[in-house]
């Protein structure tokens, strides 16, 4: 067959025209299942984190991180088959990734930092917390950041990957906490006395529990005084006002046992020092003092 001068095998030309239709049948075929196939994985993994009690962020994140996996792995299937070589791709997309993995190496640690905390839950909305240098409640977790609000209310925004790196307190994850409160007593007094007006003072707070019981012990016999520490426990949500409360209860039933509580004395001797010109030197300030003060009252 002749078209434009040029010539034409039909025969070959049908079965080029047949094998291309039936490759591009197919290519689109692998993509529609593939993607059909992916859309039910994705649904499947994300009630399966859901079921793990998996934040609701980390499982939206990681079902479309898979998606979008196994989406180019289907593209790629589809443009292989239609004899595409989708090698180049692979290389484009392993060098793409490694730059923007460099370029934003920082963003993506705090990202996987952020994954781990949301799996591993080391606290969470609502706990109070010491997290990279910085103490308060929690009140959001993204993959990028953690948020917590201080006592004096103010937000701090964390970066995730700060978190991870180091050392981090959770201070409610337990229902109970210990209240530890530090008094010293005068060498004069009586331990024991002062042990059975501290007990009695914590086990008079509504809030303190009885189980372990208020107890005291000697942590020091320091310079000027006896220190002891009342060990009490109390649960998470009353914590801060047992302490503040005790605190007070302290101090005002030592008072009321005539139990002194001492501060720092210091005994200071100058050697060589003429107390005779010392004297003279301080009745000299006072009457130069006097003389000012008089005149100034002068009318």
């Amino acid at each position: 067959m002749q078209f434009l001068g040029i010539s034409i095998d039909v025969a070959t030309l049908t079965q080029m025209a047949i094998d291309l239709s039936g490759r591009l049948l197919l290519a689109l075929l692998i993509f529609f299942v593939g993607k059909w196939i992916g859309n039910r994985l994705v649904g499947l993994a994300k009630r399966i984190m859901a079921r793990s009690h998996l934040d609701n962020t980390a499982a939206n994140f990681l079902g479309n991180l898979l998606y979008g996996i196994m989406l180019v792995a289907v593209i790629l299937a589809s443009l292989n088959k239609l004899g595409v070589n989708t090698n180049s791709f692979v290389a484009v997309l392993g060098a793409a990734g490694v730059a923007i993995g460099v370029s934003l190496k920082d963003q993506l640690s705090n990202l996987a930092a952020g994954v781990l905390i949301v799996i591993f839950r080391p606290f969470g909305r609502g706990d109070y917390v010491e997290v990279g240098g910085k103490t308060g409640t929690v009140l959001d977790i993204t993959l990028v950041n953690t948020r917590i609000r201080t006592t004096n209310n103010h937000e701090i925004i964390i970066p995730n990957g700060d978190i991870m790196t180091s050392a981090s307190t959770n201070y409610t994850s337990l229902p109970t906490r210990r209240v530890d409160i530090e008094v010293g007593i005068g060498y004069e007094a009586d331990i024991r006395a002062a042990r059975a007006v501290l007990v009695a003072t914590a086990k008079a707070h509504p809030h303190v529990l009885t189980d372990p019981e208020p107890s005291v012990v000697v942590t020091a016999l320091a310079d000027s005084s006896v220190n002891l520490l009342l060990r009490v426990w109390a649960d998470n949500e009353h914590w801060y006002g047992v302490q503040t409360d005790l605190l007070e209860a302290v101090k005002y039933a030592l008072d009321d046992a005539g139990i002194n509580i001492p501060f720092p004395n210091r005994t200071i001797q100058i050697e060589g020092l003429d107390m005779d010109k010392l004297t003279k030197l301080l009745q000299a300030n006072a009457a130069a003092d006097q003389s000012s003060k008089d005149k100034v009252d002068k009318p």
